[in-house]
């Protein structure tokens, strides 16, 4: 009995090539159904509207616009900020020290990504509002009630409260990672504890802080049931779109925003993917 190796040869390449087109079939429909279509369909809405494509530049144009598009990213990049520096600290406590009640106090900490915005923004209110806890306290201590939950403070507030707990994963993830050997070798030659994190630690973990940052600032540039919870006094891009779409009924221009606010998040996200290598991940 001969045997044929080029025949067999040529028979498990057509069988990988099939598998393979196998499995690529299902990323193809849903890429189609649920990304490509949808997406040409709001670039064609968008330059349906009197202006034309030139709609696609009131985001910048427009006052109006471009000074919800300066409030939806200066807030966006205070909550990045403030949310690095906030899991930063308590991510490398909690990776590196063991206490009872360390499980309990990770397990709260990274609750509310069960919850969505308008969660949130209801939370925020209970804590900020007319009716809230601060305005109880602060009316039986001052006689004056403070609520600020239906202000950019807690707009803020509210966004910090849901991107802590996705900064904090990643971090702890990095530091977990870290090679201990060199800020031993820091140590040995003199380092004391605040030149180890400036110079061994915090520089180590830097594509964490891009990757992670990358993500708290897209999920706030796009966070929605927050705002339209607290229905805050500051106008979002979010809440501009949904606006514009449902009370104006003016399509062409909620589809010229929504192009708008995607292509700044994901100039974001790209631009730190290439910071990151390649770590950052699409926000949810």
């Amino acid at each position: 009995m001969q045997y044929d190796a080029s025949g067999q040869g040529r028979h498990s390449i057509m069988s990988h090539r099939s598998f393979v087109w196998f499995c690529l079939l299902p990323l193809a429909v849903v890429t189609a159904a649920f990304f490509l279509l949808p997406m040409a369909r709001l670039v064609v809405v968008g330059a349906e509207g009197p202006q034309g494509m030139a709609g696609y530049l009131a985001i910048l144009t427009e006052p109006r616009y471009r000074a919800t598009l300066i409030n939806t990213v200066v807030l966006s990049a205070a909550t990045t900020i403030v949310t690095l520096v906030v899991a930063t600290i308590a991510g490398m406590f909690l990776q590196r020290h063991r206490f009872l009640g360390r499980t309990v106090l990770i397990a709260m900490l990274t609750f509310p990504l069960a919850f969505p915005g308008v969660v949130v923004g209801f939370m925020i209110i209970l804590l900020a509002g007319r009716q809230g806890l601060i305005g109880d306290l602060s009316g039986r201590m001052f006689g004056e009630k403070i609520v600020f939950a239906y202000s950019i403070y807690g707009l803020f507030l509210g966004y910090l409260y849901f991107s802590i707990p996705r900064v904090i994963l990643t971090i702890m993830a990095a530091v977990q990672k870290l090679d201990a050997g060199l800020e031993e070798a820091a140590r040995s030659l003199g380092a004391g504890p605040w030149a180890v994190q400036r110079d061994v630690v915090l520089p180590a973990l830097g594509p964490a802080f891009v990757a992670s940052g990358a993500i708290a600032f897209a999920t706030a540039m796009g966070a929605f049931g927050t705002a339209f919870t607290l229905a805050t006094n500051i106008d979002v891009l979010p809440m501009l779109i949904y606006t514009e779409f449902t009370l104006a009924a003016n399509f062409a221009t909620s589809a010229a925003l929504s192009i708008g606010l995607g292509v700044i998040t994901w100039a974001i996200l790209a631009l730190a993917r290439s910071f990151s290598g390649g770590a950052v991940a699409a926000a949810g």
